[in-house]
């Protein structure tokens, strides 16, 4: 687990007060999505498929940064579309940064060199660059030629300027072991990123190519494969380790979309950003009339073959929590990664 071992200890202040508070829902960290305009066509997203008069908002610095506050968590994944797109995304990353969030900034690295003179590196920021593969497996994942060489020169330029720099990588069942370890191989040892995250492809009903998700045994056996031989272990995996284990067929979880909500130009959406089954103006209005009991595996088909990290890691972390021996479990991996 490569979290730094100061935000891995906000994080875990902040259960412990949610567990003092007897809180039953809280969020980890929020998905917020200031606009859904892209400067890609990724086969795997459907958020460009809004008509074009939605396409062209862009959320106001107050609403993004007011949403987050609303929700008390310590974190936030900055996605959408492409944030860096939106014209004042560098005030939104320092507002948040300045209440001392810990803000990812999820990119496709195209507008990446040309912006970063806007911010300033900070323990509390990251650029989270989308890597789905090597140049040729990327390219064709974002159906368009050059995107892994300029994301891979953005990344060298912010590491080299002093920022954190961490990867996101979406597998699909047109992978193999190998294609997993190539790729996490060449984030974690060439490019020495400073943690990675990975998830299984999930059906998103909106997404153009629906024919290439996981399945549930197929998610297991391909992870089951790519970590062997110490490779998870090596990594600099951005996930708690029970959360790897729930990847590879070791333990299971129910979803608790509920810890990971998404906001977006809509409202906060239920039940997560994959699924969307209606918006509400307030954090608090969709923690308490939102039926959460009907979702997750085995009670709604829509996640019959869903693994997605939003919603089976803060399941994963909330085991952990309430495990002595996975929490020292955690924590040695924790104090591994950052000697």
């Amino acid at each position: 687990m490569a979290m730094p071992l100061r935000q891995s200890i906000k994080v875990a202040t902040y259960l412990f007060e949610q567990k003092l508070r007897k809180r039953e829902k809280f969020p980890l960290i929020v998905e917020l999505e200031p606009l859904f305009a892209c400067n890609l066509a990724c086969e795997g997203c459907g958020k460009i498929q809004h008509p074009a008069g939605v396409l062209k908002q862009r959320m106001p610095v107050a609403q993004a940064v007011g949403a987050v506050l609303e929700s008390g968590a310590p974190m936030v994944s900055i996605a959408g579309g492409e944030p860096l797109m939106h014209p004042q995304i560098d005030e939104i990353v320092r507002q948040l940064v300045a209440k001392k969030k810990y803000v990812f900034l999820c990119t496709n690295a195209m507008l990446m060199r040309k912006k970063l003179d806007k911010f300033t590196p900070s323990p509390y920021f990251a650029f989270a660059v989308h890597i789905d593969g090597l140049r040729e497996r990327h390219d064709e994942s974002v159906a368009k030629e050059g995107v892994f060489d300029e994301a891979v020169a953005a990344m060298k330029e912010a590491k080299a300027r002093g920022f954190r720099v961490t990867t996101n990588s979406t597998f699909f069942n047109t992978d193999t072991p190998q294609t997993i370890i190539e790729v996490l191989n060449y984030l974690n040892d060439d490019l020495k990123v400073d943690e990675m995250m990975i998830s299984p492809a999930y059906a998103y009903e909106k997404a153009p190519d629906q024919e290439h998700f996981l399945g549930v045994d197929q998610t297991r056996e391909l992870f089951k494969k790519a970590f062997a031989g110490g490779n998870r272990a090596r990594w600099r995996l951005n996930h708690s380790p029970l959360f790897l284990d729930f990847l590879e067929g070791k333990a299971d979880f129910p979803c608790t979309a509920w810890a990971i909500p998404n906001y977006s130009l809509f409202g906060w959406q239920r039940p997560c950003y994959l699924m969307s089954d209606g918006y509400v103006p307030t954090y608090r209005q969709l923690i308490e009339e939102t039926d959460w009991e009907k979702y997750g595996r085995g009670k709604d088909p829509r996640c019959a073959n869903c693994m997605a990290h939003c919603g089976y890691e803060p399941t994963a972390v909330l085991a952990t929590m309430g495990s002595l021996k996975e929490s020292l479990r955690a924590a040695r991996e924790t104090i591994s990664s950052n000697r």
